[in-house]
């Protein structure tokens, strides 16, 4: 006869009293006033996350994943339950995010330069290139010309009430005036391309500008595959040894990560509740439609280049997407999108660690349909009827923006004014869509890193080199 049971059952009863700990704390702050504020704070969030570290760890086994996505559900419990107040909690996702962000650049660059200095012969370098940016600039338009297609056909901005869109207007016409001012002084897509190209290297590294950074790793990996051995290979090495070490940081702060996913998501759905969701019901419906719809093709396309079993691929990406989902990031989730492709869907390391930096920065399907879907729905909005001239700008413009655009959060909005701009729409209107823009950058960063990691899989196959795992039946 086993006991081992009622240690769980025990385990489970004092994690469900420390949350209810917790909730009182938090829901009935009167009964706490002879606390000093600090002090209180201290208490209510060290019981709110040993309730759920005990939940976690300490209750059944569970896989990273399933952790992950249970602090994603209760999250957004706690955020719901606890409302404005539980947002305190943030900085424990913040330091999360901090710390993949941190590894960044660092992985980027020694993994792209070995990655590139390995493919050795200059002319697969080429080849692997444009295969990588023929399929995230095909895969891009293609995104938007379904977004164009939903929203004419659904027709988002059609018919919201005037009161409602009054106060969408009013409550953040204030932060849209900020996003439209930090666009004033945007380049064009020529200068933007022409920026690729830094003029320092080492300022691109301080200030994280990705695709700098990238174009230099490239480049100084081609050259150490055309010097002699003896002298590139001290320098191979020790970027190989940086690469590793840069892993072994991912798979360390992974572990942590249903925490800060609990904190991330409670803090988002606690400030904003589901008020101003409920305004936008059918403008945010359609946009998570076309994002889910897109998502489903992913593994289609793997499954029709590849051969790799669809169950395959959406079980070796669900971890970085959980991830991508509660950072809305893509470059946060960027080590951990490459530890996935490489440990879970086969792709060597040699592809991942050029095709999937590349993504992070040039791939933005999910954002690119977002501006359709956005576009239109403003247009609507304000009675202003868009042309197929103008949508067509909208796809090419879009398109265009997606390059050299950072993979971190809120950029879509930014993006979106470029296209508002081209096809003459009141900028204005994006304070119309503010109020969701959180939630709705959550799901298209989700997609933007699964494209990234179905190309890492489509061109490995294509240069003979993927190497497709076993079914992993684990639950």
């Amino acid at each position: 006869m086993t006991t081992r049971p009622a240690p769980r059952i025990f385990t489970v009863a004092a994690a469900l009293l420390l949350a209810a700990v917790s909730c009182l704390f938090y829901l009935l702050p009167e009964l706490w006033g002879f606390l000093p504020p600090v002090i209180l704070q201290v208490l209510r969030i060290t019981a709110l996350f040993t309730a759920l570290f005990l939940l976690l760890e300490k209750t059944v086994p569970l896989q990273i994943y399933t952790k992950i996505l249970l602090g994603l559900v209760l999250g957004t419990a706690a955020g719901l339950f606890l409302a404005a107040p539980v947002a305190e909690i943030k900085p424990v996702g913040t330091a999360f995010i901090r710390s993949i962000q941190m590894i960044v650049i660092p992985l980027v660059f020694a993994s792209l330069l070995t990655g590139t200095a390995s493919l050795g012969d200059p002319k697969k370098m080429g080849r692997i290139g444009v295969k990588t940016l023929t399929y995230y600039l095909v895969y891009t338009a293609f995104a938007i010309c379904i977004g164009l297609m939903l929203a004419n056909i659904l027709k988002p901005g059609a018919g919201l009430p005037g009161d409602v869109q009054e106060q969408l207007m009013a409550n953040f016409s204030g932060e849209a005036d900020l996003k439209i001012a930090g666009t004033e002084a945007s380049q064009s897509p020529v200068q933007t391309l022409i920026n690729i190209i830094p003029t320092n290297p080492v300022a691109s590294m301080s200030q994280g500008t990705l695709l700098q950074i990238i174009f230099f790793a490239i480049f100084t990996g081609i050259a150490l595959a055309l010097i002699p051995g003896e002298k590139a290979d001290p320098v191979l090495r020790f970027f190989d040894g940086i690469n590793e070490a840069m892993i072994r940081i991912v798979h360390i702060v992974i572990t942590f990560a249903p925490y800060g996913v609990f904190a991330l998501i409670a803090s988002v759905v606690g400030s904003f509740g589901l008020d101003i969701l409920l305004s936008l019901v059918k403008y945010s419906l359609i946009t998570i439609f076309g994002m889910i719809l897109l998502n489903f093709t992913y593994p289609v396309v793997v499954k029709l280049f590849t051969g790799m079993p669809a169950s395959t691929f959406i079980k070796g990406i669900r971890e970085p997407q959980l991830i991508a989902f509660s950072t809305s990031s893509s470059s946060a989730t960027l080590p951990v999108t490459i530890k996935a492709c490489e440990e879970k869907l086969g792709v060597p390391n040699d592809i991942a660690s050029f095709v999937l930096p590349l993504g992070a920065t040039v791939n933005m399907n999910g954002t690119a349909m977002y501006q359709g879907i956005s576009a239109v729905f403003i247009a609507q909005v304000y009675g202003i009827g868009l042309s197929i001239g103008d949508q067509l700008l909208i796809v090419l413009t879009a398109t265009l923006a997606a390059i050299g655009t950072a993979g971190a959060p809120g950029v879509g909005i930014l993006m979106l004014v470029i296209v508002l701009k081209q096809v003459g729409i009141p900028l204005e209107g994006i304070s119309l869509i503010l109020g969701v823009e959180r939630i709705l950058d959550m799901f298209r960063t989700t997609l933007n890193i699964t494209g990234d990691a179905s190309a890492a899989v489509v061109i490995a196959h294509s240069e003979g080199e993927l190497a497709v795992p076993e079914e992993d039946h684990a639950v």
